[in-house]
């Protein structure tokens, strides 16, 4: 391992180097490509750095015990105990940062919520999660753009999907893939009794025109008027847009904007991104599953993750973690479950990369 580290650090020492010559200055690509590894490598190198500086310190603890009989080697001693647990935490740490990354989670997602059991609560809850993710995304920096979100009767929703770009948001939000349950009061129940309802959410990475080629001739484009709610007009053009991909099936519909090019665009956007989840959910499982395998069927018993409004808490059941804040939670501080799902996962990573 600490051989590949030293390779890794004199790669980083040339980038480092590279990134000053006015070649490469003047080169805006390979500039900015250079800058994205130094960045990418930096938490590694810095970590190594540390490592080896403790280490340090702690063979020369080693060698002042070896030679001193009085309160330096008591010291010595004591510093090497707070020191064996330090250099064992920034080993585990460099064991993680050396496994191979996910190509995916650099990019940018698209997020798909649909409703699923549990009728009109489950449409409302959708919104609730739209609402959750778009908070999360606000306190991250990222950008949310509304690709298609078809509103329901009750104030809920048919079908939420969302692009969100930032930095590593697919690393980010790839485990909130799957079935979340909820259980509460349904705005819609007059008795006071609890139900259970769930929505599927999909997490896919951004398809880039270099992964994806359509081949114009397999696609079916239909346009018609768009409505709301009820039925009632919103445009008096045919500006929505429906896109169908005969070879997969693949219908997508947007209708957001005024626009008939632009909710083209849109639709386009989507299916590639659909595509590319299904061409890399047949290539390799373990990176991306198509969206059926993300999401299950929807049924109750599928679900990853439940928020139950009467307990006031939302429990993960993939590693077992429940958090009392509801509340803050739904409002987009999402952070505390994903942080160790994030840890789980790499943890599990770790102990298939050992077992191997």
């Amino acid at each position: 391992m600490f051989h590949k580290l030293d390779e890794v650090e004199a790669h980083f020492q040339d980038i480092e180097v590279r990134l000053t010559s006015p070649d490469v200055v003047s080169n805006q690509n390979l500039f900015q490509k250079l800058s994205k590894e130094h960045s990418s490598l930096q938490p590694l190198v810095q970590t190594y750095r540390e490592y080896r500086k403790l280490r340090s310190d702690f063979v020369a603890n080693e060698a002042l015990i070896r030679e001193d009989s009085g309160e330096l080697k008591d010291m010595a001693l004591e510093e090497n105990r707070n020191l064996e647990g330090e250099l064992a935490q920034l080993e585990r740490r460099l064991k993680i940062l050396l496994l191979p990354k996910d190509p995916n989670d650099e990019k940018n997602i698209m997020l798909e919520i649909r409703p699923a059991a549990g009728g009109d609560e489950a449409g409302i809850f959708a919104g609730d999660l739209f609402k959750m993710y778009t908070k999360y995304a606000e306190r991250k920096g990222w950008n949310v753009e509304v690709m298609e979100i078809t509103p329901n009767d009750v104030g809920g929703y048919k079908e939420i999907i969302l692009m969100i770009r930032g930095d590593k948001v697919y690393s980010v939000l790839k485990y909130e893939s799957g079935v979340h349950r909820v259980q509460r009061v349904p705005k819609t129940e007059t008795q006071g009794r609890i139900h259970t309802s769930t929505v599927t959410v999909a997490i896919m990475p951004e398809a880039e025109d270099v992964e994806v080629n359509i081949d114009p001739n397999e696609l079916r484009i239909d346009v018609f008027r768009s409505s709301g709610p009820g039925g009632q007009s919103v445009n008096t053009t045919d500006s929505a847009v429906r896109v169908t991909h005969i070879p997969t099936g693949i219908v997508v519909v947007c209708r957001d904007e005024k626009s008939q090019h632009k909710n083209k665009a849109k639709a386009l956007k989507v299916l590639k991104t659909r595509l590319l989840d299904l061409k890399q959910g047949e290539q390799n499982a373990k990176i991306a599953a198509d969206r059926l395998s993300q999401v299950g069927s929807g049924d109750r018993s599928e679900k990853i993750r439940t928020y139950n409004y009467p307990q006031g808490r939302v429990t993960d059941h993939r590693i077992g973690v429940t958090l009392h804040q509801i509340d803050s939670f739904t409002a987009g501080d999402i952070d505390p479950m994903i942080s160790q799902l994030v840890a789980y996962y790499e943890a599990e990573a770790l102990k298939k990369q050992t077992s191997s």
